[in-house]
């Protein structure tokens, strides 16, 4: 079982080693990158560190967040934003707390989300609203997925990173035939090459299993796709403009996020 001091070395060794390529390709938006992700992954790590407590906070803090920034992309209300994001929390604190009744749970945040509209009235745009937020809850709940996975959660989120990033440079690189009409930017070429790369990082993280396989191969690539799809139909390019170098939060787990739900379905 792959555990989080098991894998300190291997993501110290990452930064370090990434840290002196982008010195030295002297690239400003590198360097911006990069600092952002040297804050980030030693929080990330240090709170996986504590347990379940800890990667329950990481959970519930990424996914109120994210909650804010589609709400953004999707025109939601201010009482849709916060029911989907207690919604959302209450998912991950149940996988914390009551394991046993987080479908429970997830049924009580969709019905809370369904009367949000209707006691409002609203016949106009009800049913985008409705349809907007359990769209919301299916794609942020299985964040709850990374309390239990702990050391192994962080393992797929490492690898479903390089993948992304190889993925970029390789299609760039190589170009081809594009994966989806949706990200014109996308080749297969590239896709395959991020896939091979991330499964390489299971295996040297000891954290390889053909669910998790499936994860990042076919799980990584369609939540990007997802959010591309969402994001062309709010007619903007980044979920976000706080996150430095990187858009928004939702930019940086859209592919973790259907990667944990394949990684669910499949164990």
């Amino acid at each position: 079982m792959t555990t989080v001091a098991s894998l300190v070395p291997y993501l110290g060794g990452a930064l370090a080693l990434s840290g002196v390529a982008v010195a030295a390709s002297r690239r400003r938006e590198l360097r911006i990158r990069w600092c952002a992700w040297a804050v980030g992954v030693p929080s990330v790590t240090g709170a996986f560190w504590l347990g379940r407590p800890g990667a329950a906070a990481v959970a519930v803090a990424v996914g109120v967040i994210a909650v804010l920034e589609y709400g953004g992309l999707t025109r939601l209300g201010r009482a849709d934003r916060v029911v989907l994001a207690a919604a959302v929390a209450g998912v991950v604190l149940a996988a914390w707390l009551t394991p046993g009744e987080v479908l429970r749970v997830a049924a009580v945040g969709a019905l809370a989300l369904a009367a949000v509209p209707l006691l409002a009235g609203d016949a106009d745009h009800g049913l985008r609203r409705l349809g907007a937020g359990l769209l919301g809850l299916a794609w942020l709940s299985p964040l709850a997925a990374l309390v239990p996975l702990g050391g192994s959660g962080l393992a797929l989120f490492v690898a479903v990173s390089i993948a992304d990033i190889v993925a970029y440079f390789a299609g760039r690189r190589l170009g081809g035939p594009r994966l989806s009409p949706l990200s014109p930017a996308k080749r297969w070429s590239g896709t395959l090459a991020g896939a091979v790369a991330g499964l390489g990082v299971l295996a040297v993280l000891s954290a390889f299993s053909w669910p998790m396989a499936a994860a990042v191969a076919v799980g990584a690539p369609a939540g990007d796709l997802l959010e591309s799809m969402i994001k062309r139909g709010a007619r903007v390019k980044d979920a976000g403009r706080w996150l430095p170098g990187s858009g928004g939060l939702l930019d940086r787990i859209d592919s973790l996020l259907v990667a944990l739900t394949v990684l669910l379905v499949l164990r």
